[in-house]
């Protein structure tokens, strides 16, 4: 979405460049501020912005959350970037109710000495869900808070007790080609892959993430199951979970492969680096209304003083 305010950034400079020419729809979402509504099932948004889906109880967690306003349920489950469903803002919520989400299992292996396979009950159950208020940034330059459920990812990866060579983690996102029709468009090779580095993960604010807004994570938002991990770009933050594997050598994910120019491994939130094609300085917050100032960008998103000490020392230009 585009203001009138601050500098003018075209709408071929927020999408990567590949991409671009294929999203004549999304641009008439950015340039209008429209939200599309979704389907039916898991996909679908409510018109009054009620949240629907079942119930997904959880005390908040004050000492991780932002004071901030939350962004409506509708903003939240209808401009979302899932691009195997496609490469428009509505896509997901149009597509993904078609994934079949049931049974569900994630597989943790690698390094580590108890490689499990666990269903979504057995993950649910590991540990007690909390509400976390957290602001979510796109490397497209704009913005959410979103009230995610679920707990730290540290209590999962203890489970599996990682060992001396497990210094990466890899988050690998399912692949249902038969209603995923964004996985035919070439844009990534697939599936999806994303990873952080070990502490990164075992950082108390990386959430395994379960839920939003007090019900199950509808499916264009990365259900059943996703990892959020506020303080670097949204695309770190994979989606619809099915295997996690620990590793000692660092892993080349999907963006790094498909742009490595423009998308680095480490993918913090920093307004001093710009992306290749436009300015991180400053981002616009989805649902301010069209003509809302952009707000200035937050080193590590707002979450330095809980995560700048793991870069210590890096030169977070070359890192980036």
């Amino acid at each position: 979405m585009r203001t009138k305010q601050g500098p003018f950034i075209p709408p071929s400079d927020i999408t990567p460049e590949a991409i671009w020419l294929g999203r004549r729809r999304w641009l008439q979402q950015a340039a209008l501020g429209s939200l599309a509504l979704g389907a039916t099932g898991l996909a679908r948004a409510a018109d009054d912005d009620t949240p629907v889906g079942p119930v997904l109880e959880a005390p908040l967690d004050a000492q991780w959350s932002t004071m901030e306003k939350p962004n409506r349920w509708r903003d939240i489950t209808t401009y979302n970037n899932f691009y195997e469903f496609g490469t428009g803002k509505g896509d997901p919520s149009a597509h993904a109710g078609r994934m079949a989400l049931q049974p569900w299992a994630v597989k943790i292996d690698g390094a580590v000495q108890h490689p499990m396979t666990l269903d979504l009950d057995d993950l649910r159950r590991l540990a007690p869900l909390e509400e976390r208020v957290y602001r979510l940034r796109c490397v497209e330059a704009w913005s959410m808070v979103i009230p995610w459920i679920g707990y730290s990812l540290s209590h999962l990866l203890k489970q599996v007790g990682p060992t001396a060579d497990a210094r990466y983690v890899v988050f690998t996102t399912a692949l249902q080609p038969d209603v995923m029709p964004g996985v035919r468009q070439g844009i990534l090779d697939w599936p999806y892959t994303e990873g952080l580095r070990m502490d990164e993960a075992m950082h108390p604010l990386a959430l395994l993430t379960f839920g939003v807004y007090g019900r199950d994570l509808p499916a264009q938002n990365g259900a059943p199951l996703r990892v959020i991990v506020p303080w670097k770009y949204g695309f770190k933050s994979a989606k619809s979970l099915v295997h996690i594997r620990l590793q000692s050598e660092p892993p080349v994910t999907s963006w790094m492969r498909a742009a490595p120019r423009e998308y680095g491994f480490y993918a913090n939130v920093n307004p001093d680096v710009p992306h290749p094609r436009w300015s991180q300085a400053t981002e616009q917050r989805i649902g301010s209304g069209f003509f809302a100032p952009r707000v200035p960008t937050q080193p590590f998103n707002g979450y330095a003083d809980a995560v700048a000490s793991l870069y210590t020392g890096m030169d977070l230009r070359q890192n980036f």
